[in-house]
């Protein structure tokens, strides 16, 4: 649907050129803080999707066999144009998303850093040697796949971008971008800064669109990997697209991620953390402390502590940059809403929020829904909003059993001041992250990823290289004759 209003348009980004698509279809995208569009959007279908493919493949011998050292230096490049460009992007991504600009800022130069430390990669993707005996020399290689499609979702549209591309680039691979209907001008703009790097223009593609562009491209025979992060739902069946050709995927779906706060804890710092990882990017986040299981000694005090927190907060505009930003459309909007009312119809006490402000756009206040039951809905399920679940536990009662009981395992928090209690808890914990007396303590260089349904594989750090590096064992005979080896030995 073409709008008739004058809005600024944003094409394909197809082989170094913005081309419109075949369709002829746009979207527009809206300002979460107003609900006004201020733009419209490509939506690309299965033969722009093909398009973007066959121009990544053509990119890629060339980018592959281009010298590590100088892949790296393009890729530091890139970090320098995002930290020159950083205030005009956090605006885009600020006014797309619906985050404080000052979160945004910080997302943007989170995505430089990212660029900084594959560069610094790309020259030291080393294989080794196997010690075989005096016969043979065998050797091996890691390279490349070559199509990587990175499918990237709403809540951090820039920040993942660089997450996923980055190390793709680095390896020698080349990228078709799809980023989220809601959110897809920060991945444009990325994408030209590659280009103007001196990333070869073909090697990083973007097709927005939404379900039925992302079909097209993880069913698309010339994909080589896939990463892929959002709902497990979703997840579920890229998997299933993945599998018709054997397509190599990492996921990254999502959490329900509890906090645990011993009685011998420091209960202000825990407070402090597990407020800022609840209500940072308006709860938007993967890794948000959704679940706080605190002792019953510190339960009343701690459930004071945070209402007053959460009431303090100041909503607005990014662009104004408040303590909490919008939720970024009108769908999750109503999707959060919901799970408030769930969580109130299931017995949970509703401490603070759970309203909408009287205002333009799609806020909601930040809610605590205290005394939660860990088999509520509200305590298994993602909401994804600003909505804290606090559980009380006992004596009697293992707060590790009651993190671990959900389907999900990204992350998880504990606070004590106890040292072997925060290892034993750490070994236990059936998450991919453990962090000790804070939140959101992982970097670009530590990985990050999740157990159960949380996806599968790791992604920042040195370990998401795996994501875009296959394996070649090269086996060189030094005897003359046919010799005796069989298969199986």
């Amino acid at each position: 649907m073409s709008s008739t209003r004058s809005l600024e348009r944003h094409d394909l980004l197809i082989g170094g050129e913005r081309v419109p698509p075949a369709s002829d279809e746009y979207v527009e995208t809206v300002d979460p803080a107003t609900g006004e569009a201020f733009a419209e959007v490509a939506v690309a279908d299965e033969s722009d999707v093909d398009r973007a493919v066959r121009a990544a493949s053509e990119a890629f011998p060339g980018w592959r066999d281009t010298d590590p050292v100088e892949r790296g230096q393009t890729l530091h490049r890139v970090a320098e144009l995002i930290r020159d460009n950083a205030d005009e992007l956090a605006d885009l991504e600020s006014r797309d998303q619906g985050k404080p600009l000052s979160q945004a800022r910080s997302d943007i130069l989170s995505a430089a850093r990212y660029f900084e430390y594959y560069a610094g990669a790309a020259d030291k993707l080393e294989g080794r040697s196997v010690p075989v005996g005096t016969g043979q020399v065998d050797y091996v290689v890691r390279e490349p796949y070559g199509v990587s499609a990175q499918i990237i979702p709403w809540n951090f549209p820039g920040n993942l971008f660089a997450r996923g591309v980055a190390p793709a680039l680095a390896a020698g691979n080349t990228a078709v971008v799809k980023p989220a209907p809601t959110t897809p001008l920060s991945a444009y703009r990325l994408a030209e800064l590659c280009a103007e790097a001196g990333v070869p223009e073909a090697a990083v593609n973007v097709v927005s669109g939404a379900g039925e562009t992302g079909a097209a491209l993880t069913d698309h025979a010339g994909v080589d990997t896939i990463t892929f992060t959002g709902s497990v739902r979703t997840g579920q069946r890229v998997m299933e697209a993945a599998a018709g050709n054997v397509t190599p995927v990492t996921l990254e779906l999502g959490g329900k991620n509890p906090a645990i706060v011993y009685p011998d804890a420091d209960l202000e710092e825990a407070v402090s953390w597990v407020e800022r990882g609840i209500f940072a990017n308006a709860g938007q986040v993967c890794s948000a402390a959704d679940r706080a299981i605190v002792h019953e000694d510190h339960y009343d005090e701690f459930v004071e502590r945070i209402v007053e927190r959460a009431e303090a907060y100041e909503l607005g505009p990014g662009a104004e940059d408040p303590d909490m930003g919008p939720l970024n459309s009108a769908e999750h909007f109503e999707r959060v809403r919901d799970y408030v009312e769930v969580g109130v119809e299931e017995g949970a006490r509703l401490a603070t929020g759970g309203e909408a402000p009287d205002r333009d756009g799609y806020f909601i206040e930040p809610t605590v829904l205290a005394d939660v039951d860990n088999g509520m809905r509200v305590a298994q399920e993602e909401i994804f909003g600003p909505v804290l679940t606090v559980i009380p536990y006992g004596d009697d009662e293992d707060p590790v059993d009651i993190g671990n009981d959900v389907d999900y395992g990204l992350v998880a928090g504990v606070f004590t001041n106890d040292v072997r209690r925060a290892h034993r808890a750490a070994q236990r914990l059936q998450a991919g992250n453990v962090y000790v007396n804070k939140w959101f303590g992982d970097t670009n260089q530590t990985p990050f990823g999740g157990y159960k349904q949380s996806g599968i594989g790791r992604e920042k750090g040195l370990e998401a290289m795996d994501s875009y590096l296959q394996s070649k064992n090269v086996a060189v005979n030094l005897e003359e004759g046919s010799g005796g080896d069989l298969p199986g030995a």
